[in-house]
């Protein structure tokens, strides 16, 4: 076999290869993209109901009460008496006594006896008795007769009902939700009570929080609840008892603060339990302090969370507290979030996410449990781990649930759990977790839905939460209570400013937290009813008006689901990049517009199913959901505004009807543009392109009129539209910049065909022929790089390097949209040093036998991107990669091959100058400086941030995404990243540099026709 048919095999045979590898990457990486779907078993809620509403009853005037007289029994009275006091009139006279036996003092039933004029409330408890006269308090405030219950006895399903601290001691600072871009999680409670000197308590603002506390919690408990989760832990914990201590050195504040506070919220608590309140301690496990942190460094070694001993300090700290302050019942504990968004500025109080691990799960369980059962107390463990490490699906999963808890049953454990799939969005199917383990459970609900624009519009969850506990504990009989979020979830200031109890429309999500209590209590309670009374309560006597706002109520989920959501996404349970993104990520939380293509892209491809099939349903959602909203609003809009309550209340309600209706306008228009845009990137048809021009008009048009109106409203703040803008940014260039790929792949594939055709006809004799030829001979044959220079013109040089060049900066240029110039500049930086690296180390030689060998390869790569641009822009390209594993598994396959094969081919061509040895040692030297150089500058700059810069200008994942979460903390990349990389490519420059060295005798007398017989492959 002949020398050049030897190296044409094994060039093929190379080739083969190196498709094969890219290929296999393409596989690998579509593993690690894991985009794909399944069926989502949807809740099946009974349909709304509107009730016949009638005349409100008035109540009796209460003249004479006989009643134990306990603390309990006095604030229960009060509400009874300050709801016959804000009903519009009385009717009648009547007596009430009340009977409090001495049995369980957690048993809360009751009969209701005597006659209409004389009641009498008989219980077991006093437990019985105060949620007797709470509940005639409640009819007084739905219209209702109180002896409408007369003669039956009432009781409670689930016994325990708690709340989260709503927004207690949180300051209604307009100025601080002006921007609308706070993200943090952080409530800020307490802010203007803890000072951070000494004597650490602000006096004058503790008052006030206190009785912001007793208001809430005495309107909790008419509400139904009887338990509370108050924040912090180790704020109120000096470690004395720590082994092996102090934690706190000799006049360390931390341990003064730490007395501070707790003799400051001791009364806290206490109140809450003379009230008839659990309390429980509401923290993220790991939690620390600087000096706590670093006392379990030197003791342990490290934060290792499955050491039983990290978790005995944290148990000592609680044998402590409780000895202090015998009113906490328990603590309640969380290890799936935790970071900055949850740290309060100026605390040295902060979040690890270090709880990742089942040993770690079970090791801090079995030490809080065992603690618990020997104080009497009860541990709280929620089961939300949101997709961190092994535990990260227990929430979801349920063979994750029992490899974590399965055979942990402490008595003291109860297990908390949301009673959705996931987070607390729509469409996601009832958590099937619920229904399994040993443990003792309770479910969460939130009231002031995060996700669906935090309780500005009506949502009435009635029959959903029906539904859910209903079937709950049906299948589970160890569920004995519920959680509600009156306030908390997600960033508290993002959003309009409704602060339960204070500031804002809070009324409207009021309603969530009354039916979750009564719903606990009995399962088989009407909803419908229960609306009907909240409108009574809050806002009317007069039946047209209640009848309206329960009529608009009823159609609130139906707009909710379909404006907010796009039904055929959000139906179906997605998977990606090992985590499960919700069902509205078109809205990125909380309230940013995507405008990202993989998110996009995605839904588009789901929603069209694998059928192909007419988006059309998919877009009409959001056009129902507007006329639904608008029928709400007339609903609203035509009462009488001298039937309500407070005429201002009216106004909040129409207020926000009007904001949803432009909200869901706004989303309507946006959900067609993004999904005739990846229609027309799916079918290159002319029809889905004019679709998407026109909706964009509407929806820049809408958009400019939104800003207009509600920029700056705290209580309807307008959505963030910048991540939106810059997709649209994007997409109007996609069509000019499938043009110009088009033209671009016509001169690079006639700069290919002149070289092909220079090789074996006289063209090569035409002004720039020589190069064609050389670049392509180069590419394809680099061992004949060397032959193919010799004796080129200046023009043909300059060509030779000029055109390479030229098309991989037009090529990156188009394939950004001419947006990223960080994305260029990082690409054609990386080539340059590359270049610079090779050409120092080629020396005295001629170095344009690389140059062609490498040129012509860019050549062919610029070619292989182009026809992937060529179709429609960009967009195209991206659509294709995010929704079309075949396509994308090619196209990495030949991507990748040719990038590997331009190493090959410079080292091959270089061979013949240099050697086989210092050929390697050269392209090792430039790869490895090539890698370093932009890792470097990543580094300096910050890797989070650069990141951030970069999606910013391509719009590949949501925009949102580094503001909020991070993008290296969401896709788990290490901020070390970049430095590893520079490092690992100074260790390949240095290593192929050391190659490249000249040295010993064949390097120091080889001629350049002798190296020409040296051959890099063979």
């Amino acid at each position: 076999m002949t020398t050049a048919k030897r190296r044409g095999l094994l060039a093929i045979v190379t080739a083969v290869v190196l498709i094969a590898l890219g290929a296999g990457v393409g596989i690998v990486v579509g593993d690690a993209l894991g985009i794909r779907t399944e069926p989502a078993t949807q809740m099946e809620p009974a349909p709304p109901v509107v009730p016949t509403v009638t005349a409100a009853v008035p109540p009796p005037r209460f003249t004479a009460i006989d009643a134990p007289s306990t603390i309990r029994v006095d604030v229960a009275l009060d509400e009874l008496a300050d709801a016959a006091a804000d009903a519009s009139e009385t009717l009648g006279e009547a007596s009430l006594t009340v009977v409090a036996g001495g049995g369980d003092p957690a048993d809360e039933t009751y009969r209701l006896a005597g006659a209409p004029d004389a009641l009498r409330i008989e219980a077991v408890s006093e437990a019985g008795a105060v949620r007797g006269i709470y509940d005639l308090a409640a009819q007084v405030r739905a219209g209702r007769p109180v002896a409408a219950h007369l003669g039956e006895e009432v009781g409670s399903r689930l016994s325990f009902r708690m709340v989260d601290m709503g927004a207690v001691a949180v300051t209604p600072d307009p100025a601080e939700w002006a921007e609308g871009d706070d993200y943090s999680h952080a409530s800020n409670a307490f802010a203007e009570v803890i000072l951070p000197d000494p004597p650490y308590i602000d006096p004058e603002s503790l008052g006030e929080a206190f009785d912001d506390f007793d208001l809430f919690l005495r309107h909790s408990l008419a509400n139904g609840y009887n338990a509370v989760a108050f924040p912090g832990l180790v704020e109120y914990v000096t470690f004395d008892d720590a082994a092996d201590g102090p934690v706190y050195a000799e006049g360390d504040d931390h341990r003064a603060k730490a007395l501070a506070l707790r003799e400051a919220f001791g009364p806290f608590w206490d109140r809450a339990d003379e009230l008839g309140m659990k309390v429980f301690l509401r923290t993220d496990m790991l939690t620390l302090t600087t000096p706590l942190e670093q006392y379990l460094t030197d003791r342990l070694g490290s934060l290792d969370t499955a050491n039983p001993e990290l978790w005995d300090v944290y148990a000592a700290g609680l044998d402590e507290l409780y000895a202090a302050e015998p009113a906490l019942d328990g603590v309640l504990i969380r290890i799936g979030e935790a970071g900055r968004v949850y740290d309060v500025e100026g605390w040295d109080v902060y979040s690890a996410l270090a709880v990742t691990s089942v040993d770690s799960v079970r090791a801090m369980l079995d030490a809080f449990t065992t603690q618990a059962e020997a104080s009497d107390r009860e541990v709280i463990f929620r089961t939300w781990s949101v997709g961190v490490g092994a535990v990260g699906d227990m929430h979801t999963d349920p063979a994750s649930y029992e490899a974590v808890l399965g055979g942990v049953d402490s008595p003291a454990l109860i297990v908390s759990t949301k009673y959705t799939l996931g987070d607390f969005y729509s469409w996601l199917p009832l958590n099937v977790t619920l229904e399994q383990g040993g443990q003792r459970r309770i479910v969460e609900f939130q009231s002031r839905r995060e996700f669906e624009n935090f309780g500005a519009f009506p949502n009435d969850l009635g029959p959903e939460y029906q539904y859910a506990i209903r079937t709950l504990v049906a299948a589970d009989g160890r569920i004995e209570g519920i959680w509600t979020w009156t306030q908390d979830g997600g960033p508290w200031r993002a959003g309009p400013m409704t602060l339960y109890l204070k500031a804002g429309f809070w009324q409207l999500y009021e309603l969530n937290t009354m039916l979750a209590a009564d719903l606990a209590r009995d399962p088989d309670a009407d909803v419908a009813r229960i609306t009907e009374d909240w409108a009574r309560e809050w806002f009317s006597d007069d039946p047209a008006t209640v009848s309206a706002i329960v009529e608009a109520m009823s159609s609130s989920r139906p707009a909710i689901e379909q404006g907010m959501y796009i039904e055929p996404f959000a139906e179906q349970r997605a998977f990606a990049i090992g985590l499960e993104p919700p069902p509205m990520m078109w809205i990125f939380e909380w309230d940013i517009l995507t405008g990202d293509s993989a998110v996009l892209d995605v839904i588009y491809a789901i929603s069209r199913g694998a059928t192909g099939g007419d988006i059309d349903a998919a877009i009409a959602g959001g056009t129902q959901a507007v006329a639904d909203v608008e029928a709400m609003r007339e609903s609203i809009a035509s009462t009488d505004a001298a039937t309500w309550r407070d005429p201002k209340l009216r106004d909040a309600f129409v207020g926000t009807m009007d904001y949803e209706v432009d909200v869901l306008r706004l989303l309507a228009s946006y959900r067609a543009m993004i999904l005739h845009q990846a229609q027309w990137h799916d079918t290159a048809s002319s029809d889905a392109h004019a679709a998407w021009q026109a909706d964009r008009d509407e929806f820049e048009a809408l958009a400019a009129a939104h800003l207009a109106r509600y920029t700056g409203d705290i209580d309807y703040p307008a959505y963030n539209l910048t991540a939106a803008e810059l997709g649209v940014q994007r997409a109007d260039r996609d069509l000019a910049m499938a043009w110009m790929a088009r033209g671009l792949l016509v001169l690079a594939g006639l700069w290919v065909v002149i070289g092909v055709f220079a090789s074996r006809t006289s063209l090569v004799r035409r002004p720039g022929a020589a190069a064609a030829r050389a670049s392509w001979l180069g590419a394809t044959r680099p061992w004949r790089a060397r032959e193919s220079t010799l004796g080129l013109l200046p023009l043909d040089r300059w060509l030779l390097l000029g055109v390479p060049a030229a098309l991989l900066i037009a090529t990156r240029a188009v394939q950004t949209s001419f947006l990223s110039w960080t994305h260029l500049a990082a690409v054609i930086g990386a080539w340059i040093v590359f270049v610079l690296v090779v050409r120092l180390l080629v020396g005295r030689r001629s170095p344009w036998p690389v140059i062609a060998a490498v040129g012509g390869v860019v050549v062919l790569r610029c070619i292989v991107t182009l026809l992937a641009l060529s179709v429609t822009g960009p967009g195209g390209y991206w659509f294709a990669f995010w929704t079309e594993p075949t396509r994308r598994t090619v196209y990495i396959a030949f991507a990748f091959a040719l990038f590997l094969w331009l190493f090959v081919a410079a080292g091959w061509a270089l061979a013949a100058h240099v050697g086989r040895r210092r050929a390697i040692g050269t392209v090792l030297a430039g790869m490895g400086a090539a890698l370093a150089a932009p890792a470097l500058v990543v580094g300096i700059v910050g890797l989070e941030q650069a990141l951030t810069l970069w999606n910013d200008e391509l719009g590949l994942l949501p925009w949102g995404l580094a503001r909020i979460l991070g993008i290296t903390v969401y896709l788990d990349i290490p901020a070390a990243t970049a430095w590893f990389a520079a490092g690992f490519g100074l260790l390949i420059a240095v290593a192929g540099l050391l190659l490249a060295l000249p040295y010993g005798r064949d390097d120091r007398h080889a001629e350049p026709e002798a190296a020409a017989a040296a051959d890099l492959m063979s």
